[in-house]
């Protein structure tokens, strides 16, 4: 029972950070609070650090306390709490400097004002005494500010916590701050691209990419059947048969990926979910499996999807967009294969023409069913015609007559069929990460394999993530048609070497950087399968038009 009061407590007060977020940016408060979306920049560790080393210098008088009031809403935990001529003053320390006014006379920001106000307010109210003033001592540049604590401070601390929920139990995201400069130095810009909102409204902003160039952290790829993966301290372990115990820091793992029959820990599965680590499972064959789900909070995210793709007017616009995305990259890169032929065949020129016809027609398409059918003949004439890419001196084992699946039936196609089932897994891995919901798509149907949602946004990335891949592998030659498959009557598989030789050839492409079209800023692969769900994402916020528009140039 005490741990359902705690709880109950915390829901029915505000932390007063929270109110600090509030006064630099509303969307700011939204999302940490209402979405439950934080993030640990270099700035939140240079605070601890500063914290840390103040625990070590601390005064005779200096007490850190947690105080919590119910009456007033607010509960918080106080950097310090000092007695000074008989009166108790609290003080927050900050590391950065203090904000000037027009006479260079060093003044509080603002949000810290507010939050050393509801600290003296919060004080006041647990310990049924008079509080004056709250000091703000400020790191940088060596400056106290004293913010005296009169009615209309109060009142002011009333207002923020009447706003604050408010917001609350609101299911609509505040808009961008007017003020740029705020998103410079907010740690969740990654996640509410303040940029590209901006450029949503505005076609001729010039964005700053706010959101990482690159995820640096490593995917590991457990390949060796038999292999056990589990925990040690804060590091990854791995052990293999027959094969010294691998580790890894977690802090430099983005994914782990098990193959065949690996196996992971309960305690490993708890600390990946605790380091936002994604774990995913592939069958031997290639099949993706599934992903270990880990998302918190987030729910007003997936009401607002769900309330989007619950209107067909709203599915019908974004699968207009998804199959003009995939159908110009599948005939943009049969076109490459034109340059580089001294002879193209008729076949080829003759897809690529029809393939143009069809797609005129896309935007004219009035159901989801119609779209179907378009898409259809536009894959169709593609793998028809995608053979003609492949160099005449590659070996006649690599070559293949059109797309077949469920099982592989040639080399090339088993090739395609294990490049797929990886990107399935990527983008699932991106759906999770930002928090939506995998099952409510808007133009695949659910089916029992893979997530609808996961099914859609995989079309973006199949021809330069796996098609472009595999058909570059194939006309250098990196193939060994013996020990790179297995061949079972019908059926062709990857062997372990080749999966293995596949993995990396794949995870190298992803650190390629590609020009986003719409933004015009670079990012490797990797980061883009976020940044696409998160463009998706404000489709139905307000924000749209930045979705699908990676095609290859």
């Amino acid at each position: 029972m005490q741990t359902l009061d705690l709880q109950l407590t915390k829901h029915n007060t505000l932390r007063v950070s929270a109110l600090h977020a509030l006064a630099y940016c509303p969307r700011l408060f939204y999302l940490e609070e209402v979405e439950e979306l934080y993030t640990q920049d270099a700035a939140v560790f240079a605070g601890r650090r500063l914290h840390a080393e103040l625990e070590k210098h601390e005064d005779e008088d200096w007490e850190e306390l947690f105080l919590e009031s119910e009456e007033l809403g607010l509960r918080g935990r106080l950097d310090a709490l000092r007695t000074r001529d008989g009166q108790t003053i609290p003080y927050e320390h900050k590391r950065g400097r203090c904000y000037r006014d027009e006479n260079n006379q060093p003044q509080a920001w603002e949000s810290d004002r507010l939050q050393i106000l509801a600290y003296a307010c919060l004080l006041e109210s647990v310990r049924e005494i008079t509080v004056r003033e709250g000091r703000i001592r400020y790191h940088a540049d060596n400056v106290l500010i004293h913010v005296p604590l009169d009615d209309s401070g109060r009142a002011i601390v009333r207002e923020a916590i009447q706003q604050a929920r408010t917001l609350r139990q609101s299911t609509h995201r505040p808009p961008v701050t007017d003020n740029e400069r705020l998103c410079a130095r907010c740690s969740l810009a990654p996640v509410c691209l303040p940029e590209e909102a901006r450029l949503a409204h505005d076609r001729e902003w010039q964005p700053i990419r706010l959101f990482p160039e690159d995820d640096e952290r490593q995917v590991i790829h457990v390949l060796e059947p038999g292999t056990s993966v589990g925990r040690t301290g804060e590091q990854i372990k791995i052990a293999r048969r027959n094969q010294p115990v691998e580790t890894v820091p977690a802090r430099q793992v983005g994914q782990l990926v098990l193959h065949s029959f690996s196996q992971i820990s309960t305690q490993a599965l708890h600390f990946c979910a605790e380091q936002g680590i994604g774990v995913h499972f592939i069958s031997g064959g290639g099949r993706y499996l599934g992903s270990f789900d880990t998302r918190q909070g987030s729910i007003q995210r997936r009401i607002r999807q769900y309330s989007a793709l619950s209107n067909s007017d709203i599915c019908l616009e974004l699968a207009h967009k998804l199959v003009v995305c995939r159908g110009q990259g599948q005939r943009k890169f049969l076109m490459r294969g034109t340059r580089s032929k001294a002879e193209v065949s008729e076949k080829l020129r003759k897809a690529i023409a029809q393939m143009k016809i069809i797609l005129q027609e896309v935007p004219q398409a009035k159901s989801l069913e119609s779209l179907l059918g378009l898409e259809g003949n536009l894959a169709a004439l593609y793998f028809s015609a995608l053979p003609c890419l492949i160099s005449s001196e590659v070996s006649p084992e690599l070559h293949f007559a059109g797309r077949n699946r469920r099982p592989p039936k040639d080399r090339f196609n088993s090739l395609i069929s294990f490049g797929y089932a990886l990107l399935l897994k990527d983008v699932m891995n991106a759906i999770l990460t930002v928090g939506l919901e995998p099952a409510l798509g808007f133009y695949h149907q659910p089916r029992s394999q893979a997530a609808p949602l996961a099914l859609d946004l995989l079309e973006i990335f199949r021809v330069p993530l796996v098609d472009m891949t595999v058909m570059g592998s194939v006309n250098r030659g990196q193939w060994d048609t013996k020990a790179d498959f297995e061949v079972r009557g019908e059926q062709v598989w990857l062997s372990e070497a080749g999966r293995r030789k596949f993995v990396q050839l794949y995870e190298r492409r992803k650190q390629e950087s590609w020009k986003h079209p719409a933004t015009g800023y670079s990012l490797t692969y990797r980061r883009l399968f976020e940044l696409e769900v998160r463009l998706l994402e404000k489709e139905w916020s307000g924000e749209g038009g930045l979705f699908g528009h990676l095609v290859l140039r």
